[in-house]
């Protein structure tokens, strides 16, 4: 496998389970400017998220743009995907590594952790995810960060990813804070106008100016 280098910035896109159009609402929020892709489907339908994850990598090979799994190291080794997002109840970074080899996109779960990302970092992580930001629709429970966090975590040289009820609103102050990555679900993938939206979210990047430390 070959490494799909991270981009630096932009919108990450992350898809909102069993749905008839995936591909078109993937394609439609590529050409709104996302950056990274991830499959993510928690049912345990194999046979069908075998043929939507083999659908996205090659959707994402044609457009150059790196197709994350999330949880399930196995489908992305069967798929080719650029890697794999691991949270806290998943195999470990060395157990991705093994799999899908050295050059693979190992993303981690830090949620409002500057320790767990500490630790993390010096595991191997590819970059780092924090959150939730905000009240979020996706995990109403969900663990609250802060955005100094974001600040924080710079320090540790990787990618920083924000994640949890971010909008097109909300999501410049992190962007400000030192977020790489904004990761969405709902507001792309719930939006009447997936393309549109994930644009407005691309656009963030070139109109806020991250703070560095």
């Amino acid at each position: 496998m070959t490494r799909a280098r991270l981009s630096g910035r932009g919108l990450y896109a992350i898809t909102d389970g069993p749905r008839a159009d995936l591909r078109d609402a993937a394609a439609a929020a590529l050409d709104g400017g996302a950056t990274l892709l991830q499959y993510r489907d928690k049912t345990a339908d194999a046979p069908r998220r075998l043929r939507e994850a083999q659908a996205l990598a090659q959707l994402c090979a044609d457009r150059g743009v790196p197709l994350i799994v999330n949880d399930d190291i196995e489908l992305a080794a069967a798929v080719g995907a650029a890697g794999v997002h691991l949270g806290e109840h998943d195999d470990d970074i060395a157990a991705a590594r093994a799999r899908l080899g050295a050059d693979a996109i190992v993303g981690v779960s830090c949620y409002d952790s500057a320790r767990r990302a500490r630790q993390l970092a010096a595991a191997g992580a590819d970059y780092l995810a924090f959150g939730a930001f905000f009240p979020s629709s996706t995990k109403p429970a969900a663990r609250r960060a802060a955005p100094a966090l974001l600040r924080e975590a710079r320090a540790l040289g990787l990618p920083l990813v924000a994640i949890g009820g971010i909008t097109p609103d909300n999501g410049g102050t992190l962007v400000e804070a030192g977020a790489d990555y904004l990761a969405v679900i709902a507001a792309v993938f719930g939006a009447a106008d997936v393309r549109a939206a994930a644009r407005r979210f691309a656009d963030l990047f070139a109109t806020t100016r991250s703070r560095q430390p």
